[in-house]
């Protein structure tokens, strides 16, 4: 049973990394198509992950009452028919629709990923290094969607949309092994009360800080990392420099899903987890700040790959501190919170990036960025001290 249900909770996490990922992929290709700025590309990141954010908090304690094979069998159908949605889009309206459709399914995808792969890997004895082995997948997932979209269009000069749809059909894929898949049963003893419970808990409220700067991060990172490229290949006199901007994003996946199995091999990772989280808050800290200074491609890919790097160990490793210090039978409702509100920063920071960038540059307007990780730098001084002994 382990086995096929490890299998469905990596096609979750992978899923959800293209639900993330896909706004940024083809950011140049759908803003020509549909006629909008980067202001109204920045409200298209910001609807979808606002609606993450509010879904986020029913669904996780939705698993945690009802199971998992629901919310995944719901992940995939509606995350399949966002990519439809999004590819036959001809007006902002259509985007939109699509985008709050894609918010719904992604987070099924997460919170099934999520609380899955600390109870299926590693015989549930190390939440913070199964949590990065897993989200290697997601980085995975990074990589793909944009891969494929540059082989899609550059490579075989096919629409975006075509791309859009082979998304689509992945998902049906992972629908159908979902279907025929076992999962854990649901622990008894669940009640909405007492998962109400876990959003005063410190533990709960510091991660949940430390990944609404994180997610700030990366959602920014995987929105405009392929515009930001862009000016640097164009000021440089490269031939198209849209092709090869969205290949430096693929990079940052691969730096990410890199770091992630990496990191997954440290034993005991749960315990010196706090400590990774700073180390990496500071790496971030740095790449970003070389990005803003950078004039050239090869420096602006440097930066893209340590913050891939930087950026891996985080988000995994705060969801496996957190989760050691409570019952699994609350891992959802855990989740539920600490990613609602990670959520406000993806949210909020990358539509302010691209307000910021109308009449100027991405790259000037990663400031914002910048300052969300030494934010992250602070709150992960206080990851460890909170909540040292487990809760239930």
């Amino acid at each position: 049973m382990k086995k096929t249900t490890a299998i469905v909770a990596l096609m979750a996490v992978f899923g959800l990394a293209i639900c993330f990922i896909i706004l940024g992929s083809i950011s140049s290709e759908l803003m020509v198509a549909l006629g909008i700025n980067e202001a109204q590309l920045g409200t298209l990141v910001m609807v979808a992950f606002l609606t993450m954010c509010i879904v986020q908090l029913f669904i996780g304690p939705m698993v945690d009452k009802y199971g998992y094979k629901p919310m995944a069998i719901f992940g995939y159908i509606t995350t399949s028919l966002s990519m439809l949605l999004l590819a036959t889009a001809s007006s902002f309206t259509g985007a939109l629709i699509a985008c709050i459709i894609m918010g719904f399914g992604a987070m099924a995808c997460n919170t099934v990923g999520n609380t899955l792969i600390p109870v299926v890997l590693f015989e549930g004895k190390d939440p913070a290094r199964a949590s990065n082995f897993g989200n290697g997948f997601f980085g995975l997932g990074y990589v793909t969607a944009p891969l494929l979209i540059v082989l899609i269009i550059e490579t075989m000069g096919l629409s975006y949309k075509i791309a859009l749809i082979v998304l689509a059909f992945i998902f049906l894929i992972f629908l159908i092994v979902s279907l025929v898949a076992t999962f854990p049963k649901v622990q008894v003893g669940f009640t909405f009360a007492k998962a109400s419970k876990v959003a005063i808990k410190p533990a709960v409220l510091i991660a949940a800080l430390a990944l609404f700067c994180y997610m700030a991060l990366e959602i920014s990172m995987g929105t405009w990392v392929k515009s930001l490229m862009q000016e640097l290949y164009t000021a440089s006199g490269t031939i198209d420099p849209a092709a090869k901007a969205g290949l430096v994003l693929s990079l940052f996946g691969v730096a990410l899903m890199i770091g992630r199995f990496l990191v997954s091999g440290v034993k005991n990772l749960t315990a010196m987890g706090s400590k990774l989280v700073t180390y990496s808050s500071l790496l971030a800290l740095a790449a970003i700040l070389l990005m803003i200074i950078a004039k050239a491609p090869g420096l602006g890919i440097l930066a893209v790959l340590l913050a891939g790097l930087a950026f891996a160990p985080i988000f995994p490793t705060l969801v496996g501190i957190t989760f050691s210090k409570f019952d699994p039978s609350l891992y959802g409702s855990i989740l539920g919170v600490m990613f609602s509100i990670g959520l406000l920063g993806g949210t909020i920071i990358p539509k302010f990036v691209g307000n910021l960038s109308v009449g100027s540059t991405v790259q000037q307007s990663l400031l914002i960025p910048a300052i969300m990780a030494a934010i992250l730098l602070i709150v992960s001084l206080f990851v460890g001290r909170v909540g040292k002994t487990k809760e239930s």
